[in-house]
This record gives structure tokens, C-alpha cells and sequence, in this order.
């Protein structure tokens, strides 16, 4: 039987090892002020620096922090999934390794948590990040709410605290394409969001490269909404039902004895694409879900554990 402490903040880790120290060092300064207990998981997501031995040294000297070291790269998700299912707090934040998100506003977390909030998640107001992310991170999250079955609240990220029967519950699920946020909102019971300013990287760049946001992306929308599959149904419909109208037309012309005058082969090579393509987005739409039921079907473990420190769940793959 685990022990329940107060606060556990879960880490997803990849190739912090010059961030790392500071970030350890301000959440210590800060949960030392605000909980009676609380531990700090660090889950190595197959780092190629030597974030794992940075780590290592400090869990020597402060037992309130553990980490998990996973077999290779298994991806952002997966490594919150990952601290999430060792995490043992009463209450739980997720929080990314770069100190965008500061460890300083987790008093206004706690502080709504106590009020009766389930989840408390963060609000991106402001990001120090170029014109054109911002602009992208904006559009997507109103794409997402637009195409969601459920009210995603837009511009929230993971950095979020929730409850222990939340956190059980997001454990419980056992979905392999994994959109944390979108779980969680999926979840209900009472939530809600703290307008902050994301900071910026301190050091190195970010692993998360532009195929990471857009396989992200597409977990976000495939996991949560279907109508990509009626738009391509209505796209479908609508050519078909030109292209009739337009041999209607035709046959018409024909039976009448009018001329019939080809204007040339562009038009028709642009309609023969037209409908190619169509086709070609469509068969691509469609395998995009058939692929996630290719992997819930194979049902293999989300990720694998090379080790732990520091945490009593040594079997915890999953």
C-alpha cells in the first residue's frame, strides 16, 4: 500500500540536464513554503544528454525527489502517463522541464484546488515565442474546440494540478494515443483555468520538433471528434453530385442536337485532380482512424521502465 502524501509534481524530462538544477531548486523553495509533503517525479524520457545522472545526483541528497527512467523515447504523453501512474499525491501537477511554466504559481494552483476545484489548469495568455507559433498554437486550439464533441477550453496546455480521483481515473483509461488535456477535460467534475504569462526557455532548444505538434494535433482532433469523417462525406457528396449535374447537362445538350465544344484539356485536368485529391485526403483521413485501432487493438504497453529512484513501483510498466 502506497502512502498518501500531499503533493506529487510530475516532470516529463528530455535533454534538461543545464535546466534541470534551477527548475529542482525553485520547486523546492516554493512546495517547501506551501505543503506538509510532497515529492517531485522526474520521468526520463530516453534523454540523450545526461539528464538522468543530473537528476541522479540530486535525488542523493533530497529523497522528496524520484525518477523514472523509461527504456527509450516514448514522447511527452507517454512520460506524463508514465509519473502519473507512480505518482502517490493527494493532489498532482503536471509540468513541463523547461521553466516556461514557473513553479511560482503553483500557490494560485493549490489555493483554487481548495476552494472545491478538481482540476486547475493553466491559460496561456502570453507566450514569449515567435509570431508564428503563437499564431499556429491560437489557431489550432480554436480548430480543436471547433471540432471537439466536448468544450476544450482554449490556449490550456499540461501544466494543470488535479485531484487523486482524477488522476485515477486518466490512469484508468487505457487509450494508447494519449491527448492528456483533452482527457482531462473529458473528464468533467469541476475545473478551471489560470491566465498566466509562459516564460521562456533558459537554456538549449526544445525537443518538441514541428512533427511532434502536428502528431499531437492529431491525436488532439482524431481522439475527440469525428467530423473530419462527415466534412470529407459532405466534400464527397458535393463533387458527386456536380459532377451529375453537369453530365446531366450534357446528355441534355446531346439529346436537344446541340454542339457540344470542348474548351480544352485544362478543365478537365483540373477537375480529374480536384477529385483525385479529394479522394487521396479522404482515404488519408479515413486510415488516420483506422491506424488508432490498429494500436489499441495490438495492446501493447504505453511505455516500458528501465529504472527507478526513489519510488516503490518498481513494476509500474504499462
Amino acid at each position: 500500500m502506497i502512502e498518501r502524501i500531499e503533493l506529487s509534481v510530475v516532470i516529463p524530462v528530455y535533454n534538461s540536464a543545464k535546466i534541470f538544477p534551477a527548475l529542482y531548486r525553485r520547486l523546492v523553495e516554493t512546495l517547501s513554503n506551501i505543503v506538509q509533503s510532497y515529492e517531485i517525479i522526474a520521468v526520463v524520457d530516453g534523454c540523450t544528454d545526461n539528464s538522468a545522472e543530473v537528476i541522479e545526483m540530486h535525488t542523493k541528497e533530497n529523497p522528496h525527489l524520484k525518477m523514472v527512467e523509461l527504456s527509450r523515447n516514448f514522447g511527452h504523453q507517454m512520460a506524463i502517463t508514465a509519473g502519473l501512474q507512480v505518482s502517490s499525491g493527494e493532489m498532482v501537477v503536471v509540468m513541463d522541464d523547461d521553466l516556461e511554466d514557473q513553479p511560482e504559481l503553483l500557490p494560485k494552483f493549490i489555493s483554487k484546488a481548495q476552494e472545491g476545484y478538481d482540476v486547475v489548469y493553466g491559460i496561456r495568455e502570453k507566450r514569449k515565442v515567435s509570431i508564428y507559433r503563437r499564431v499556429a498554437f491560437r489557431f489550432f486550439y480554436r480548430l480543436l474546440n471547433r471540432l471537439s464533441a466536448i468544450d476544450m477550453p482554449y490556449d490550456s496546455g499540461d501544466f494543470c494540478l488535479m485531484k487523486r480521483p482524477i488522476v485515477d481515473a486518466l490512469n484508468a483509461m487505457p487509450e494508447t494515443n494519449r491527448y492528456i488535456r483533452g482527457l482531462r477535460t473529458w473528464l468533467g467534475l469541476k475545473q478551471v483555468g489560470i491566465e498566466y504569462e509562459r516564460g521562456r526557455r533558459p537554456a538549449g532548444r526544445s525537443g518538441y520538433r514541428l512533427i511532434n505538434y502536428i502528431k499531437l494535433a492529431m491525436d488532439g482532433i482524431l481522439s475527440f471528434s469525428y467530423k473530419p469523417l462527415t466534412y470529407v462525406s459532405v466534400i464527397g457528396f458535393v463533387v458527386a453530385s456536380a459532377s451529375f449535374l453537369v453530365g446531366m447537362r450534357l446528355l441534355v445538350l446531346k439529346l436537344i442536337g446541340e454542339t457540344i465544344i470542348i474548351a480544352g484539356w485544362a478543365s478537365i485536368m483540373v477537375a480529374v485532380l480536384f477529385i483525385g485529391g479529394v479522394q487521396l485526403i479522404s482515404i488519408g483521413i479515413l486510415g488516420q482512424y483506422i491506424a488508432r485501432i490498429y494500436d489499441e487493438v495490438k495492446q501493447r504497453p504505453k511505455f516500458i521502465i528501465k529504472r527507478t529512484i526513489g519510488l516503490e513501483k518498481e513494476d509500474a510498466n504499462d
